[in-house]
């Protein structure tokens, strides 16, 4: 059975990028889930709108939005995320953007396995803000 909930220390014992691994599907399904609730469209038009805020591009823009108002031990999870090393960068987004992004993936990850959802919450809220901005 997997343990639902782990604690700070066994969730800091993950790789910044196995972190990444599992916030990505996170991210994914918050953004998912936001334009889901947001406009009623075909499948293939909420493909087309997700992938526009799951990119390297705009998750790179939600680590700026997000950075200034994390605790001290969250900026440091994403911290250790941006500085993970082993990426690859898609062509479509630079290493600085792609960094980024996997810095946003490791906290969504980190915070999901410490079961902090009202922080997961609270956080996407920042970003559904700046896809407010952009339009769906």
């Amino acid at each position: 059975m997997i343990k639902k909930v782990l604690t700070e220390s066994e969730a800091n014992s993950y790789s910044p990028l196995s972190l990444a691994f599992l916030g990505d599907s996170v991210y994914d399904t918050y953004v998912r889930e936001y334009l889901l609730k947001k406009a009623n469209m075909p499948a293939a038009k909420l493909h087309s709108a997700k992938i526009k805020f799951v990119c390297a591009e705009f998750q790179s823009e939600v680590f700026e939005l997000l950075k200034d108002n994390l605790t001290e031990h969250e900026l440091a999870v994403m911290k250790r995320g941006r500085n993970a090393t082993g990426n690859t960068v898609p062509r479509h987004a630079d290493a600085v953007q792609y960094r980024r992004a996997t810095a946003v993936e490791c906290l969504f990850g980190y915070l999901y396995l410490t079961g902090q959802r009202t922080r997961l919450d609270e956080l996407f809220e920042s970003v559904t803000d700046a896809i407010e901005k952009i339009g769906v």
